[in-house]
């Protein structure tokens, strides 16, 4: 699959800026050491851009992707949507933003109402943002044909759909507000191998047709190769390494990114390198370890990586947090 290219001629419209996501604990009667899930992201998203952000299961790659949007509320940070910093704003004032950006969901069919019709549920927006009566029909009508359903489908129940249609619907509820920014958690993770080929392509329609700009969060690297402009490899709460597409996937540079990649499937079994097996389980984002939090499974970790945590670091777009990036390369 080939890398998708943008050109980028302006500010970007979202910039995050230490985004910060601490849940506090307690032991028994006393406060116990907050779970980490975002610990000081940063990265920014320029329009019709899309990025992809990847890391295991309990990284905090959805609960960032979340926060972004304030369906979860940020510990501290800036979300820096068009200059307006979002993360500071009361929730009167934040509401107007809502329509500027959506979300579309994992599992198509708990995040649709099973007791509303599919018209309803695309409507349901507009509604609620005080759009002409009259001119609602028209705009759903219109949704469901950019989106691959019929007409005829406005009058069915969710229940009725196929999984993939179901995922069809999310983006045409995500799309009624007409978004500049669509945050879309492990999209196709819930469909057939060919169904989630269809959904994608549908994106990359959508993309290039509305000027939108996609967060992509997955799990499925190739996925996340097809669509993306850059990607965020993401690890115990934290980026370890950013780039473009084409950069991240043929150099990686941290060792957790080279280990992600490494087991990929290669088609027929034929790939360059060797995999590389990491050692150990995830830690706990209540307890990571000092300095660097991969050092506990990194197979080039040294003493220097228990001492401080590396930062962000490169030259250009491809940055990666690592103290011995350039000799391990």
């Amino acid at each position: 699959m080939n890398a998708r290219t943008l050109a980028v001629e302006r500010a970007p419209l979202l910039a995050v800026e230490n985004l910060v996501k601490h849940y506090p604990t307690r032991r028994g009667w006393r406060a116990g050491p907050p779970v980490k899930a975002a610990d000081g992201i940063s990265f920014d998203l320029e329009e019709g851009e899309t990025l992809g952000l990847v890391g295991e299961s309990g990284c905090g790659k959805s609960t960032a992707a979340k926060t972004l949007l304030r369906l979860i509320e940020p510990t501290a940070g800036r979300i820096m949507l068009e200059g307006t910093d979002l993360a500071r704003l009361p929730a009167h004032r934040f509401r107007r933003y809502r329509r500027e950006m959506q979300m579309v969901f994992q599992d198509p069919y708990a995040s649709l109402n099973p007791r509303m019709r599919a018209g309803d549920i695309v409507a349901e927006p507009l509604r609620n943002f005080g759009w002409d009566n009259s001119d609602g029909p028209a705009r759903v009508a219109d949704l469901f044909g950019r989106v691959g359903l019929p007409a005829d489908a406005m009058r069915k129940y969710p229940h009725e759909f196929s999984g993939g249609q179901r995922q069809r619907l999310g983006i045409a509820r995500a799309l009624a507000l007409r978004p500049k920014l669509i945050v879309c958690d492990e999209p196709v993770s819930a469909l057939d191998v060919s169904i989630q080929a269809q959904v994608i392509n549908l994106l990359e329609d959508l993309q290039d047709e509305l000027k939108l700009s996609y967060l992509f969060v997955a799990h499925d690297l190739a996925v996340v190769r097809h669509i993306s402009h850059r990607v965020a490899v993401m690890y115990l709460g934290r980026i370890v390494e950013i780039g473009p597409v084409e950069d991240i996937y043929a150099r990686p540079r941290h060792p957790y990114t080279r280990a992600l990649l490494s087991a990929v499937p290669k088609v027929g079994g034929r790939g360059k390198g060797e995999r590389m097996l990491l050692k150990g389980d995830l830690p706990s984002p209540a307890n990571p370890p000092s300095g660097c939090a991969f050092r506990t499974r990194c197979p080039f970790a040294r003493a220097e990586c228990a001492e401080r945590a590396p930062q962000l670091s490169g030259d250009g777009a491809h940055r990666v947090a690592c103290h011995f990036a350039d000799q391990i390369a």
